[in-house]
């Protein structure tokens, strides 16, 4: 079972609010607002078909915003996978109450100027209550009475007023996006100004699902992000996290020898692992942590956090310079991030070490050219980069790559 990150519900506000401008940024809410500002490019489509395109991601946009308010009131921190929870029927409430809004706000500049701000008041005040009935029920003649309204302003108090300054904070922010969008080229103002507003929209609705987490006995609501994390034995783990922290300087082999057993018992989360490796490093047990590195890379790789094991492999190669993870695919993969990174002499470590374990691997040509290319940046090292080229092509005379290979010998052969 994967681990379920929560956030405790007494956590500050304050906190919370800082954290949350990164909310649409992490997990799937980020490749969520990239997807939903390039869907809006189908509103460019011609008639109607562009008119009902836009509508239906708009729809998405807010289904996906109502998604991420249940999230975060049920006590994960992190957003959620797309469809994940709530209903269809939030997504095309939200749009068009939404919609209804700004048709109101366009009546009153055209017909009835002095009604503007009556207007726009009324919708600040109401449409957190409204965005939260929606979310929560999917139930639309429900978010329109005005008596639910006063219930869920009754049950926030003062601090109603967050919700609807976040509100008028993200019709502000909306605008600006929009004049300064308005400046460039509509190819490429129009997903600038969607990723603008998608973000924003997420962010307001993240912020509102965090006031109901904090008051959520009020709405009668038991997160079940606690409950997944103690099913799941994160409790269990903490708890076994203060016993170690409590052997550690006493008997360090007995705290070790408690860590083992947990590990080889389940998936562990990264602060088990941490610990284990301090225990290690405090005892000096080099080969166990070389060891404990080649088992949590791979675990880190099979769980696409790739980042967080070229991290690890850095700190095992500061341990033994040789080191290399044990797996053709796990290596080679680690290369090739090294080597997008920018962090050439550990891909370049990596790239040599694949072919020093799996010369013969199909995959072996793509390292070493990787590694040649590396190499290639380096005027002195340039023998060295045509000494490997001359050996990949010796030894896979007829791979794909092979064209590839001979180029980069032209190339470092220089003008004839």
């Amino acid at each position: 079972m994967p681990r379920v990150e929560t956030v405790a519900a007494d956590t500050p506000f304050e906190e919370r609010l800082r954290t949350g401008f990164s909310y649409p940024l992490r997990g799937a809410a980020l490749p969520t607002c990239v997807v939903m500002a390039l869907l809006h490019y189908v509103g460019l489509l011609p008639s109607y078909v562009g008119a009902l395109a836009s509508a239906l991601v708009w729809a998405a946009t807010w289904r996906y915003a109502a998604d991420c308010m249940l999230h975060t009131a049920n006590g994960y921190a992190d957003p959620p996978d797309v469809g994940s929870e709530g209903n269809d029927s939030s997504g095309w409430g939200l749009t068009a109450i939404h919609l209804l809004v700004v048709a109101f706000c366009v009546i009153a500049i055209v017909f009835f100027p002095r009604l503007l701000w009556p207007v726009l008041i009324v919708s600040a005040l109401a449409l957190p209550a409204i965005d939260m009935s929606l979310a929560f029920d999917g139930n639309l003649a429900l978010a329109l009475n005005p008596f639910n309204w006063g219930r869920v302003i009754g049950s926030f108090g003062a601090a109603y007023l967050i919700p609807v300054a976040i509100n008028l904070l993200l019709g502000v922010l909306i605008a600006l996006a929009s004049i300064g969008t308005a400046l460039l080229p509509r190819l490429l103002a129009l997903p600038l100004f969607a990723f603008a507003y998608t973000y924003l929209i997420v962010l307001a609705f993240h912020l509102m699902g965090v006031m109901i987490h904090q008051r959520h006995e009020r709405f009668g609501l038991e997160p079940e992000a606690p409950k997944l994390a103690k099913a799941g034995g994160q409790d269990a783990d903490e708890a076994l996290l203060a016993v170690v922290d409590a052997l550690a300087h006493t008997d360090p082999a007995a705290a070790t020898a408690l860590l083992v057993a947990r590990m080889r018992d389940r998936v562990a989360p990264a602060s088990l692992h941490l610990a284990y490796r301090r225990l290690l490093q405090r005892q000096n047990l080099r080969d166990g942590l070389l060891m404990h590195g080649q088992i949590w890379i791979a675990a880190l790789i099979a769980q696409g956090e790739s980042r967080r094991a070229l991290g690890l492999l850095q700190e095992c190669c500061g341990i033994d310079a040789g080191f290399v993870p044990d797996d053709p695919r796990t290596c080679g993969e680690l290369a090739d991030l090294a080597a997008r990174l920018g962090i050439n002499r550990i891909a370049l470590h990596l790239c040599n070490g694949f072919l020093a374990h799996w010369p013969r691997d199909p995959q072996a040509p793509h390292y070493g050219l990787l590694a040649a290319r590396q190499l290639a940046e380096h005027p002195d090292q340039h023998a060295e980069a045509t000494a490997l080229l001359d050996r990949l092509a010796d030894a896979w005379p007829n791979h794909p790559l092979r064209a590839e290979i001979d180029a980069q010998r032209r190339q470092l052969a220089g003008p004839a």
